[in-house]
């Protein structure tokens, strides 16, 4: 989408996408779910412990369900090695409903982040847009109240 050509309410909805996204991943580091644990690395946040601790009690809402089923596709470089396209994400059959979210709503930050600059058919679609930025948010509401993240997530203190 060029800049001239996003509907209006669109900023607002990545403002609010960015941010909770944003916080997701400072409460993930906060709740000590880090990559590296070595003093002096990077802070960068664990998603996978953060799955493999929360799955097996994982139960998908309706809006978590909706994700699913909206299927978000996820940005590679295609079979030439020169170009770019968007593709469905692939998951084995017996992964985690909870790592299946988790990796659709993280697809989604990347495709709104890098994806999409081309005039993609599949990211310039606003009404594409208005549905899974906020589906996003409402999944990351719902998995931050489930878990222990909560009270950073919503910087309650």
């Amino acid at each position: 989408m060029r800049r001239e050509e996003i509907p209006p309410e669109i900023p607002s909805l990545a403002f609010e996408f960015f941010y909770w996204f944003s916080r997701f991943e400072f409460a993930l580091k906060e709740c000590n779910y880090l990559r590296s644990k070595t003093p002096g690395h990077k802070a960068e946040a664990n998603w996978q412990e953060f799955i493999d601790r929360w799955e097996d009690t994982y139960i998908p809402s309706k809006m978590a369900q909706a994700l699913i089923a909206a299927n978000p596709l996820r940005q590679v470089v295609d079979s030439s090695g020169s170009d770019l396209e968007f593709v469905p994400l692939i998951f084995s059959p017996d992964v985690s409903d909870f790592k299946r979210v988790v990796r659709l709503a993280q697809a989604v930050r990347n495709n709104l982040f890098h994806g999409g600059k081309h005039g993609s058919e599949y990211w310039d679609d606003p009404a594409r847009v208005r549905e899974l930025l906020p589906l996003v948010v409402t999944v990351l509401d719902e998995i931050a109240q489930a878990t222990d993240l909560e009270a950073d997530y919503r910087s309650i203190y």
